[in-house]
C-alpha cells in the first residue's frame, strides 16, 4: 500500500501546480499574440501553408524563453515537458494547461480553445507537404532517398535503372558539373527507367550559386613518378604497371595503370612479350621495363624500381637490330598539379587577380623569402572582408585570420593546419564565416541554367541561400520564365543562412511547395565543426514547426559510396538522418551499394524513431523472465 502524503506535501504540490498554471498561461498568451506582429508575412503565404506559418510563429515565440526549469517541473508531475511540441505548439500548451487545471481540481478551468492545429493535424500537414515536394515513396519507407548523379549516368542507363529499382526516390543533378546536354541524357534515362519499372522519381536540380574558390596555380613539373608497391620494410610486393601507347587520349589504358607513357607507333610495333626496355631516368639511374603483354592499342610493362620520367626520356629495346631502330623518346607528358604547402604561422596572400598562384620561396634554412599567393574567383568579396575575421580553405582543412586588407590582396595568417603542413590546391572552397558578404544569390551561370531547370526539374535547389531577398530573387526570375514553377529547396550552408532561416521559410511558403537542405559540409565550416550537431538540430526543429520537409545532406555513407566499406560513424550518422524527410547520397563507384544499405537503415529506424520521439516497439531483450 502506497504511503499517504502529508499536508505539507499536498500544500507544496498545489502551490507548484498553481505556479505552473500561471507561468504557462503567460507563455500561452505570448505565443497566441505572436502572429499579430507578422501579418505582412502571413498575407503573402500560400493557403496550403497558412496554418504552418502561424505554427512557426508560435514556435519562435515559445523558443524565445529558456524553458528548461519549466520542463523539469512538468516532468516531475508526469506531464509533457513540451519537448516534442514543434508541429503543434499551441495545442501542446493547451493540453498541458488543461491537465494542470484538472490536477488542481479547478472547477473554473478555461474551456476556450485557441488552437486549430491539433496533434494529428500537425503530423498530417508535414506528410502532405513532404509528398507534394518529394513525391510518394516507392517502398513504403517514410524517409526518401536522394542520389546525386555522376556524369556516367548520362550514358549508363543500367546505372539509373538499378538506382531507381533499389530505392532512389529523387534524382539530383548538380548544375555545377557537366552541361545541359549531359543533364538531358540523365533525365531521359530516368524517364525510361520509370516507365520500365512503373515507379516514380522526382528530378531535383541544384543551381551552382556563388561559390568562392581558390584560383589557378602555376603548373608543376611535367614528370611521371613511377613507384612499385612496397611493404613496411621497403620490400617490393607488387611491380608498377605501365601502359605504353601512341596517344593516351585516343587509347587510354583498358585497366588501372600506375603510369601511361606515349611512344612512337613504329617503335611500339617492334615490342613483344618478354622484351626488356632500358632507360635512364632524371636522376641518371638505369632502369628496366619488362613487357608483359602486347595488344592492338598498346603494351603493358612492369618495373620493380622507382623512376622519374619526363618528355624526351630515351627508351631502348634490348634486342638485336640497329641502335636507332631500338630507341624511342617518350612523348608529351602533362604538367603535374602544383600545390601550396602551408604550416601554422605561415603568411598567405589572397589576391584579387587570377594570375596563377605559386608556393612560398624559402632560404637554405627554410625561412620564407616570398610568401605564397593564390587568387580568389570572386574578388568582389574583398570589399566586404575586414582584418581580424576568420577564413577557411578546402572544407575547413586550412584556417587562418585576416591580418590586413589591401585593394589588391589580403594577408592571411595560417592558424589551422597540420604540423607537417597542409596542401592547398586550385579550385578549393573558401569560407568567410565572420564576414558580411554582399554576393548575389544567382550568378550569371545560374540565370543561364534556369530555363532548362524550370522546363525539366520538379525541384530547384537554391545554393548559399542567405536571406529572404535571395529567395524572392529566385521566385521572381522563375515567374518571369513561364507558368511552370518547380518547388524551391533552400540549401542552408552558411552562418547567415542559418541565422535568417525563419525569414527565408516564410518567404518560401508563398509557394505551395518548398523544402530545406542541411548542406552540412559548408555549414560545419561556417559555424564550426563543434557546433554542427546543435545547428542541424535547430534547423530540424524550425522546419518541423513550419511543417517543411528537410533533406539531410553531405557525406552520408561517403566512404561506402567511394570505397565500398562504411565506417561505424557513418552508419550512426545515416541513422540520425531518419529524423529528416529525405537523405541525400553523393556519387561514387559504390553508390548502388550505398542506396541498398541506406534503404535498410531507414527501414529499421522507422520502427525506432519518429522525429524526436522514440517509438517503443517490443524489445526482444525485455523477455528475460518467463511469462
Amino acid at each position: 500500500m502506497a504511503p499517504r502524503k502529508n499536508n505539507n506535501d499536498q500544500i507544496w504540490e498545489k502551490e507548484n501546480i498553481e505556479q505552473l498554471i500561471t507561468e504557462l498561461s503567460v507563455l500561452q498568451e505570448t505565443v497566441i499574440e505572436a502572429p499579430a506582429v507578422a501579418q505582412e508575412y502571413l498575407k503573402a503565404v500560400h493557403p496550403d501553408f497558412y496554418e504552418s506559418a502561424v505554427n512557426l510563429l508560435h514556435y519562435l515565440a515559445l523558443r524565445r524563453h529558456d524553458l528548461r526549469p519549466l520542463q523539469c517541473r512538468l516532468s516531475e508531475l508526469g506531464l509533457s515537458s513540451l519537448g516534442r511540441a514543434e508541429a503543434h505548439v499551441l495545442a501542446s500548451l493547451e493540453k498541458v494547461l488543461y491537465l494542470l487545471h484538472n490536477l488542481n481540481q479547478d472547477a473554473h478551468s478555461p474551456r476556450e480553445k485557441h488552437s486549430r492545429l491539433d496533434f494529428s493535424k500537425g503530423q498530417k500537414l508535414l506528410k502532405e507537404h513532404t509528398d507534394a515536394l518529394l513525391g510518394q515513396t516507392n517502398s513504403g519507407r517514410d524517409v526518401r532517398i536522394m542520389v546525386t548523379m555522376p556524369s556516367e549516368a548520362a550514358d549508363d542507363y543500367t546505372l539509373v535503372h538499378s538506382l531507381l529499382k533499389q530505392g532512389m526516390d529523387c534524382m539530383r543533378i548538380n548544375c555545377a558539373h557537366d552541361s545541359a546536354g549531359v543533364w538531358l541524357k540523365m533525365i531521359e534515362n530516368l524517364k525510361m527507367a520509370q516507365q520500365a519499372l512503373d515507379m516514380r522519381c522526382r528530378i531535383v536540380m541544384d543551381l551552382a550559386g556563388p561559390k568562392l574558390r581558390t584560383g589557378p596555380m602555376e603548373a608543376g613539373p611535367a614528370v611521371v613518378h613511377i613507384r612499385p608497391k612496397r611493404d613496411a620494410y621497403g620490400r617490393v610486393v607488387a611491380p608498377a604497371r605501365i601502359w605504353l601507347t601512341v596517344d593516351p587520349a585516343v587509347t587510354p589504358s583498358p585497366s588501372l595503370a600506375d603510369a601511361t607513357l606515349p611512344v612512337p607507333a613504329k617503335w611500339l610495333q617492334r615490342l613483344h612479350k618478354g622484351d626488356i626496355v632500358s632507360f635512364r631516368d632524371t636522376r641518371e639511374s638505369k632502369r628496366h621495363l619488362l613487357i608483359m603483354d602486347v595488344t592492338q592499342n598498346g603494351c603493358w610493362a612492369e618495373i620493380t624500381q622507382s623512376a622519374y620520367i619526363v618528355s624526351g626520356t630515351v627508351l631502348q629495346l634490348e634486342k638485336k637490330g640497329s641502335r636507332e631502330d631500338r630507341k624511342a623518346a617518350v612523348g608529351f607528358l602533362p604538367h603535374t598539379e602544383n600545390t601550396i604547402t602551408l604550416f601554422p604561422g605561415d603568411l598567405l596572400l589572397l589576391t584579387r587577380d587570377l594570375k596563377p598562384g605559386r608556393p612560398a620561396t624559402r632560404d637554405s634554412v627554410g625561412l620564407i623569402l616570398t610568401p605564397a599567393h593564390i587568387g580568389c574567383t570572386l574578388p568582389e568579396v574583398f570589399d566586404d572582408i575586414r582584418s581580424g575575421e576568420s577564413i577557411r580553405f578546402d572544407d575547413g582543412k586550412i584556417g587562418g585570420i585576416i591580418e590586413k586588407v589591401e585593394p589588391e590582396q589580403v594577408y592571411v595568417r595560417i592558424t589551422h593546419a597540420r604540423m607537417q603542413g597542409e596542401k592547398l590546391r586550385s579550385d578549393k572552397g573558401i569560407n568567410l564565416p565572420d564576414s558580411q558578404l554582399h554576393l548575389t544569390a544567382l550568378t550569371q551561370q545560374d540565370l543561364d541554367d534556369l530555363p532548362f531547370v524550370i522546363k525539366h526539374a520538379d525541384v530547384v535547389e537554391l545554393s548559399f541561400a542567405n536571406s529572404a531577398a535571395d529567395v524572392e530573387l529566385l521566385q521572381n526570375h522563375m515567374k518571369s520564365l513561364g507558368e511552370q514553377q518547380p518547388a524551391i529547396v533552400l540549401k542552408i550552408e552558411t552562418r547567415r543562412g542559418f541565422e535568417n532561416l525563419p525569414d527565408m521559410l516564410l518567404t518560401a511558403m508563398r509557394a505551395p511547395k518548398c523544402g530545406v537542405m542541411i548542406a552540412r559540409g559548408d555549414l560545419a565550416v561556417e559555424c564550426g565543426f563543434e557546433r554542427l550537431a546543435e545547428v542541424q538540430e535547430e534547423i530540424l526543429w524550425i522546419c518541423e514547426a513550419a511543417h517543411i520537409p528537410v533533406i539531410w545532406a553531405t557525406q552520408v555513407l561517403e566512404t561506402l559510396a567511394k570505397e565500398g566499406m562504411p565506417s561505424r560513424a557513418e552508419i550512426t550518422d545515416a541513422a540520425m538522418g531518419h529524423r529528416s524527410e529525405c537523405v541525400m547520397l553523393n556519387k561514387g563507384p559504390y553508390v548502388l551499394n550505398a542506396v541498398q544499405v541506406l534503404n535498410d537503415i531507414l527501414r529499421r529506424m522507422q520502427t525506432h524513431q519518429s522525429k524526436k520521439q522514440s517509438m517503443l516497439r517490443e524489445l526482444h531483450l525485455a523477455h528475460i523472465f518467463p511469462d
